[in-house]
């Protein structure tokens, strides 16, 4: 969260080493749909903006990471001196009154809070210091805007930190998922662009003539094999771009990817994904990950993959393969829940009943932005969205998606179709009905994992 201009964060601690792997901005996304707050979406904006105007390669794929420490007026590298703020420094960038509101909001003090310098963080509610202040809540947030653009020009003119300017295809996959939520989430089409670009470029650069993922990119592509990560985080990016372009070939390369992951990775013995090929240095053992730490483990990346391409594509042998690879885990589920919540949220995800949101548009996507507004303010974390256009698009994506069979626009408007395991609700074209529909309670299913 540190990456954007001014950190809304409550973490003093988070003071400039920003990492590519850091996945806050989905949850902020989420967070807003569940709440409405707009702090939320404006701490996934901020970020996302960031990522594209400082972590984007020529290329359109996205850099690694950047280091914590920066030179200093010493003449030293210090660490996070290009990301603290003195009470001084506020004023010289946006003047006494600015310095000083951005000083009360974001707790800058004579002492600081590292290093004699100070982090900026929410110290206090943003409305208790307005009050403070004597001006409404409203006015602050502008004074705020105005000058983070002041002090970001300020911030420019720092000794930069290094950048680590490697592209990994795990990493950008995990990127890329994130700019097709924020798309799909804030209706920002330049989201999409980035995640676009990013995705064309992997796909493009990153593959060996066979098919296979390669793991990094600098100035030329590697030939190390990718590891389960990078297929896994891709995949997730892909599929999450077809739901936010509509566009079938991102799920055709997420099928091709994941054919490739089931042939070489997967565990015909026990189940589940080892995280290196047959084709990589053997090693004494081969490890098949399950802890979800600072990123996700790839298995429970890959098996809500699977569990999403059953969805989409009908087809029971990826269902069939999550139940597998759920199984082999069970144990250490059992023994250490919490070890693994994005694998519990993939088991809840297999017990669950999924919504299918598919809204057909008689010519173009766009017609489809009131339905898809009822569709961004509904938190649903297991469900699928398809949106198809009438004649030729909606004819091959029929190819690929069965659910797709019989449904068409009434009278010419966009209409949503809302089902669970092939059932739809009535088909509307109204917004509020859409939202009763979405809001609907599915009870859990019981298949059971052994």
């Amino acid at each position: 969260v540190q990456a954007v201009a001014i950190t809304p964060t409550n973490r003093p601690e988070s003071r400039g080493r920003w990492c590519l792997r850091d996945r806050a901005w989905p949850v902020y996304l989420s967070a807003y749909q569940i709440t409405g707050r707009e702090d939320f979406r404006a701490v996934a904006v901020e970020t996302l903006d960031y990522v594209r105007r400082e972590m984007t390669s020529p290329e359109g794929a996205f850099y690694s990471a950047t280091d914590a420490d920066s030179r200093a007026p010493s003449g030293h590298n210090e660490e996070g001196w290009f990301f603290t703020w003195t009470p001084a420094e506020l004023e010289l960038a946006a003047g006494p009154e600015l310095g000083a509101t951005v000083g009360a909001l974001y707790g800058v003090t004579r002492a600081g809070n590292f290093e004699g310098r100070s982090i900026l963080h929410l110290a206090r509610p943003l409305p208790d210091v307005a009050n403070e202040l004597g001006m409404p809540a409203t006015r602050l947030r502008e004074q705020i805007t105005a000058a983070k653009a002041l002090l970001y020009e300020a911030r420019r003119q720092r000794p930069a930190p290094i950048r680590d300017d490697k592209l990994l295809t795990s990493w950008n996959g995990l990127m890329i998922a994130a700019f097709a939520r924020g798309a799909l989430v804030l209706g920002k089409a330049e989201y999409r662009d980035s995640a676009e670009r990013a995705a064309a470029f992997i796909l493009r650069e990153l593959r060996a003539p066979d098919g296979q993922l390669l793991r990094s990119f600098r100035g030329e592509r590697s030939t190390l094999l990718g590891y389960l990560d990078d297929y896994a985080f891709l995949i997730q990016s892909l599929l999450d771009l077809f739901e936010t372009s509509s566009d079938p070939a991102w799920l055709e390369q997420a099928r091709a990817l994941q054919a490739t992951l089931d042939r070489l990775y997967w565990d015909e013995a026990a189940g589940g994904y080892f995280m290196t090929s047959g084709g990589h240095e053997a090693l004494l053992t081969r490890d098949k990950p399950s802890y979800d730490g600072a990123e996700p483990a790839g298995n429970s990346v890959a098996i809500m993959n699977l569990l999403r391409l059953a969805e989409l594509t009908a087809e029971a042998s990826y269902r069939k393969r999550a139940e597998q690879a759920l199984s082999a885990f069970a144990g250490e589920l059992r023994r250490s829940p919490t070890a693994s919540p994005l694998m519990l949220s993939a088991l809840e995800a297999y017990l669950d009943t999924p919504r299918e949101v598919i809204i057909v548009v008689p010519e173009s996507r766009s017609q489809a932005a009131p339905l898809l507004a009822a569709f961004q303010q509904s938190y649903l974390p297991n469900r699928f969205l398809v949106v198809a256009t009438e004649g030729e698009a909606l004819n091959r994506l029929t190819k690929l998606l069965p659910s797709l069979e019989g449904k068409h626009t009434l009278g010419r408007r966009a209409t949503a179709f809302v089902c669970e395991r092939g059932l739809c609700e009535r088909p509307t074209s109204d917004p509020a009905t859409l939202t009763k529909q979405l809001q609907k309670v599915v009870p859990l299913a019981a298949p059971g994992i052994e």
